[in-house]
């Protein structure tokens, strides 16, 4: 495929963000509906709320603290389970016991982008997984590590960097840089890093973002779009 037609999509997301990983599985099928366009996808970080300690909250205190009831917390959970099912997610809510603070996760996707985007791509997903799927504690250093070698990385470098504060300062500039942009919820897609698609579109939404951004691009006509 020619350079004229690839484009880079940067991905603002938290990974205990469910809209994230719909997101993502959106973003997948969209990509693959796009026909030629050579997609390049890059994780930025984003945190719902930074406020939460290392040691992260009880899950269930921290749900019932934000939304009042367990009777609205189901009400939230039952209208996103039949649109993760939709896109192949078995949300276990009740499964997640802990509410993690998310910067060492970002820590870590940062460093998977630098082993490349196919590395990076799975350990997204498997953080996803973790989280939504098998109710494990992502902000756990032992849990990092393990998702850090399913995705191809080397688990002891990984090991080594994470108790350190490699590279928080320059996830926490990333997250203000999106702050600044007027980036307030995720996920967010921006294209070529001038279009945003704001929110879990749906993938036709997403494949025809993709297409028109690759078409103006290869016109040289990219800031016209949208």
């Amino acid at each position: 495929m020619s350079e004229a037609n690839a484009i880079t999509v940067d991905v603002v997301s938290d990974v205990v963000c469910p809209w994230c990983f719909i997101g993502q599985k959106r973003l997948d099928k969209a990509v693959a509906s796009a026909g030629d366009v050579d997609v390049h996808i890059r994780w930025r970080p984003f945190q719902l709320d930074p406020t939460i300690p290392p040691g992260g909250k009880d899950r269930r205190e921290y749900m019932l603290a934000k939304f009042g009831s367990d009777e609205r917390i189901r009400e939230i959970h039952a209208r996103i389970e039949p649109l993760g099912e939709a896109e192949g997610i078995s949300f276990a809510f009740d499964a997640i016991k802990v509410a993690p603070n998310t910067l060492d996760a970002h820590r870590l996707i940062r460093w998977a982008g630098a082993a490349g985007e196919a590395v990076q791509n799975r350990l997204v997903r498997r953080l996803f997984q973790l989280n939504f799927e098998e109710g494990v504690n992502i902000g756990d250093h032992a849990v990092l590590v393990e998702a850090a070698r399913d995705a191809g990385m080397d688990a002891s470098v990984v090991a080594t960097l994470l108790p350190t504060d490699a590279d928080v300062e320059a996830v926490r500039t990333e997250i203000a840089t999106a702050s600044r942009m007027g980036i307030s919820g995720v996920p967010c897609f921006l294209l070529e890093g001038k279009y945003a698609v704001m929110g879990a579109q749906d993938v036709d939404t997403l494949a025809d973002a993709i297409r028109q951004v690759a078409a103006a691009k290869a016109r040289g006509e990219l800031d016209k779009v949208g």
